[in-house]
């Protein structure tokens, strides 16, 4: 694999997906104020003007600020691989750490730098859109403070299970013979499977309250719904997800017996029982369909592939040099090579993005229909509609950027199929 070659795929990938991105983004910026004057006639009645406007300004702000984000995130990229900011990194920490500490030790080094830096960056974006965009647009609850101690507490978690995790694939590397790609894929299914497992019980808990569901009218329906459609959870549950957000929604979450409901006291606050119960048969038709099977299926197939083509280019030094980045002559090279994939792979799995967004579409729809037969379709429906308006969603997107991004259908199709 020659350097050039590698730096001209990689130079041409970015390119094409930051050129895509801005004029999708532009064509529904422009749609969605092409609208902004005059409610769809399908939601006349139930959408007032203002509330519709409201919607259009807050997409507008969101496409603004996601260009500027992507436009920092393509100028860090180029600034770790091809202007030598990652060459440099590593060069500094090899000659400081590996002496001390060992390959392993250099290596964690390496990968705990790199995700320090790449949060130092990625923290006044996150603070912009909360405190900006979601407050100008009276979404955000939190305090500065709070927000820091999300940061922090988000950043520990991180490194108490990546580093376990990547020392163990970092030492598959070396250690497991040719065929470790096969190994640590193995070692990373596990370990993904075992998070689904222990994150609600104590991840998530960290971050928000979790109380039984009190209502016990509501508790009836719903445990009346899930017994219809034969399906068990560990329990239902009440987030605070006001003390973050306005924005109101709900989950399934876990995996076995481990499963469990989760409704936010924003969604609880602003729907009927019946829509409530509406959209929980939504989810349920999620697991009907083995949808939630089907995307973990793809997910790991998809790393497969991904731990494959590492291990090959682990030992293609054009890869290294193609992106900017000497390759260690005294140093195991593994942590390089798992940083530089994970760098290039983006830009060119963004055009992925349609098939992926169509396939969840396809889901949606199922996932509706089945919420129709075992619910009322008027209920469903109008939860919709709520939520659309209190979450500020567009109901005039632009058609190119819903196949291009959207994983749901827009309003007026997703409840002109449920008619």
């Amino acid at each position: 694999m020659h350097p050039s070659l590698v730096t001209l795929l990689f130079v041409t990938s970015i390119v094409a997906a930051t050129l895509t991105r801005l004029w999708l983004d532009g064509r529904q910026a422009r749609h969605v104020a092409r609208h902004r004057g005059a409610v769809p006639a399908a939601f006349a009645d139930v959408v007032t003007l203002p509330a519709h406007q409201r919607a259009a300004d807050y997409t507008l702000d969101k496409l603004r600020f996601g260009a500027v984000s992507h436009l920092v995130g393509m100028a860090m990229l180029l600034g770790w691989t091809l202007l030598g900011g990652l060459d440099a990194l590593n060069t500094s920490l090899r000659d400081a750490l590996q002496p001390r500490v060992g390959g392993l030790g250099y290596q964690l080094g390496l990968l705990g730098a790199f995700s320090v830096i790449s949060a130092l960056v990625d923290w006044p974006l996150a603070a912009y859109s909360t405190f900006r965009i979601e407050q100008r647009h009276g979404f955000n609850r939190m305090s500065w403070g709070l927000w820091l101690g999300d940061q922090l507490k988000q950043s520990l978690v991180g490194l108490l299970i990546g580093a376990p995790i990547a020392a163990l694939i970092l030492w598959l590397m070396g250690e497991a013979g040719p065929a470790w790609w096969l190994w640590a894929w193995g070692a990373w299914v596990a370990f993904s499977l075992l998070l689904m497992v222990v994150f609600p019980i104590f991840i998530a808990p960290l971050f928000n309250k979790f109380e039984p569901l009190t209502d016990t009218h509501l508790a009836e329906r719903v445990q009346a719904l899930m017994a219809r459609c034969g399906f068990q959870a560990k329990g239902f549950f009440v987030m605070d997800g006001s003390r973050r957000s306005a924005h109101a929604n709900a989950y399934f979450t876990g995996l076995g017996a481990a499963k469990r409901v989760v409704f936010f006291d924003t969604l609880l606050k602003r729907l009927s029982h019946g829509e409530v119960e509406a959209v929980l048969a939504h989810e349920l038709g999620h697991f009907k369909h083995k949808h939630v099977l089907k995307r973990l299926l793809m997910m790991f197939a998809m790393s497969l592939g991904g731990f494959a083509l590492l291990g090959w280019l682990t030992h293609q030094a054009g890869f290294f040099l193609g992106l900017g980045v000497r390759p260690n002559l005294d140093a195991p090279n593994d942590a390089l090579a798992l940083l530089l994939m994970l760098m290039a792979l983006p830009p060119v799995m963004f055009f992925v993005a349609p098939v992926m967004a169509a396939l969840s579409r396809k889901d949606e729809y199922e996932a509706d229909a089945y919420a129709c037969a075992q619910a009322s379709a008027a209920d469903l429906a109008n939860a919709l509609i709520k939520l659309y308006k209190d979450n500020s969603s567009t109901l005039t997107p632009d058609p190119l950027y819903v196949r291009f991004h959207c994983s749901h259908p827009p309003a007026t199709e997703r409840l002109a199929a449920m008619r």
